[in-house]
């Protein structure tokens, strides 16, 4: 099945809750970095894309109906132009609390992980993220701050001025279901909106995947 929404956003910026939203509105599964390190054969996609390799975009997503998060998230516009059907939600929250959350998740394992132990998946994963996110996408080391916003700030930019408004939604998951659910053309269904994956839940999830092996 051909993926029916495009995450462009930045991890930290409510993805994990997004993709549970998304899979209540029965756009699911949802590809997220929580899929990569628990089916671990996704790694060598992401291990060709960041090298500049070409893949089959139906088989990294096969099953999959929506996407968000890294690693999705670095191809956004090979996949907005593979899958033009597909509508685009750019997640992001207020900068100042992107970069705290940030910095004290992804931003803070991207400079420790060679140090911890963890499954070889898991460590290779880690390695092409920091290509594909420290490289490729920042420019510059994750504890700088000045040099990372200005790529947070130039991702929405970029994805603003290379998608349609009729095809693009630019969500900060604070605003809860309405504007998502209008976007999609789906009702609000009841219940809470989802909210997941605090800063605690990230290192419990870092620690978790430290002790599987493949």
């Amino acid at each position: 099945m051909p993926l029916g929404v495009i995450g462009s956003g930045f991890g930290r910026t409510g993805t994990a809750s997004l993709k549970r939203a998304l899979e209540m509105l029965g756009l699911g599964p949802c590809h997220h970095m929580e899929e990569v390190l628990n089916h671990p054969p996704q790694v060598a996609y992401w291990q060709k894309v960041v090298a500049g390799q070409p893949v089959v975009w139906e088989e990294v997503f096969n099953g999959y109906r929506s996407q968000v998060d890294w690693p999705g998230a670095h191809v956004w516009r090979q996949l907005a132009d593979h899958y033009p059907s597909a509508k685009v939600i750019h997640s992001l929250r207020p900068e100042n609390q992107w970069w705290a959350s940030f910095s004290n998740t992804i931003g803070k394992l991207l400079t420790i992980y060679k140090e911890l132990p963890a499954p070889p998946h898991v460590a290779a994963m880690m390695s092409a993220m920091e290509i594909a996110i420290v490289k490729q996408t920042f420019g510059c080391p994750p504890t700088d701050r000045d040099g990372v916003l200005a790529a947070y700030r130039r991702r929405t930019e970029q994805v603003r001025s290379a998608i349609s408004p009729q095809r693009l939604l630019v969500f900060d998951v604070a605003e809860g279901w309405e504007p998502l659910c209008a976007f999609l053309g789906v009702g609000v269904p009841q219940g809470a909106f989802p909210r997941t994956n605090s800063t605690e839940e990230f290192w419990h999830l870092v620690d978790s995947n430290r002790q599987t092996t493949i």
